[in-house]
């Protein structure tokens, strides 16, 4: 019996090393495909201690989906080193409570539920940028505001032309943005009539940093009339507005470790709020996947989170996650 325990507890230490020794390798390469790097030893210490938590918690909602429990999958990327709430005070800068209202969507009257379309993707009309990367600054509702615009123009004169993000970021601090410390989609739309235009992002390339305001008439690459909002809550609204409108503006509560870890499959998170939303992002389509209903989602963290750079979030769940808390696309 004795020797029996001490050829289990041998295993166990053998097993454990293992482990420690692949997770140190995995470390090591995501270090050196992140380009990582920290400050000092002890901080180095803390982040390979949040990348095993990380990796335990993906292993273990992965097994989940494995057994067909939960409908998406989680994986390790370029955010494996931070917390969920440093990484949601870093990167989501939806900061938003509207001050004033754009017009109000009203769907056009010949359209039902019964005559849209199954599935939606805008990216397969042309009317959708490639996936960008707002770094290390809560600019999240530019690239928002800056794709359903970039969707509008392409839609009004067939021209897809990628807008400056970076403008936004240092010139609307007036109409009641603060750069990489977070925004509002409407705001930016007001400041986009106002000015009469937005840089295109050719001319005005993207920082990640806040900076002084560069905006030049002659570099202009699209502008907007104005906006309008959908009704809070409503997704069948929404859903409309994204059949019939074009990619569409959207506020969602992103603060959850599944979400910054998530690979692929439909998202589905049940203490995502409603409510409390931090994170601007844009609804490109929706679908049904696997009987589940989502929203195509394009996020602006790079191509290599998620799927590619999007997400497939669920759809007809009681607005899970605020998707259609504060839509609202540009008029042009």
């Amino acid at each position: 019996m004795l020797r029996l325990s001490l050829l289990c507890a041998i295993v166990a230490v053998t097993v454990a090393a293992n482990s420690h020794e692949i997770l140190r390798t995995q470390w090591e390469a995501f270090k050196t495909t992140h380009k990582k790097s920290y400050e000092s030893h002890m901080e180095e210490l803390l982040r390979f201690k949040i990348f095993t938590e990380n990796s335990l918690i993906i292993a273990k909602h992965n097994a989940k989906y494995a057994k067909g429990l939960v409908s998406y999958k989680l994986g390790m990327n370029q955010f494996g080193d931070l917390l969920a709430h440093e990484f949601a005070k870093i990167f989501n800068g939806y900061r938003g409570q509207r001050t004033s209202r754009g017009s109000t969507f009203m769907p056009p009257a010949n359209v039902n539920d019964s005559s849209l379309p199954s599935t939606v993707d805008w990216r397969k009309k042309g009317a959708v940028t490639p996936v960008k990367d707002q770094g290390q600054c809560g600019s999240c509702w530019a690239f928002s505001a800056t794709g359903s615009l970039e969707g509008q123009h392409f839609l009004k004169d067939g021209e897809l032309v990628s807008l400056s993000e970076q403008n936004l970021v240092d010139c609307s601090q007036s109409f009641g943005n603060n750069g990489c410390e977070g925004g509002l989609m409407d705001n930016a739309f007001k400041y986009i009539k106002a000015n009469d235009g937005i840089d295109a992002e050719e001319s005005y390339p993207y920082e990640a940093m806040d900076d002084k305001c560069r905006f030049k008439k002659e570099d202009v690459g699209a502008t907007d009339t104005g906006f309008v909002d959908i009704e809070g809550g409503s997704e069948d609204d929404l859903k409309k507005a994204v059949a019939t409108v074009g990619p569409i503006s959207v506020a969602i509560d992103a603060g959850h470790s599944s979400f910054q870890l998530y690979s692929e499959g439909v998202y589905d998170e049940p203490e995502c709020s409603s409510e409390e939303l931090d994170h601007g992002v844009l609804a490109v389509g929706y679908g049904v996947k696997d009987g589940k209903k989502y929203w195509l989602v394009k996020n602006s963290w790079g191509g290599s989170w998620g799927d590619n750079g999007y997400i497939l979030m669920s759809r007809d769940k009681n607005n899970q996650c605020g998707i259609a808390s504060a839509a609202s696309y540009p008029l042009v």
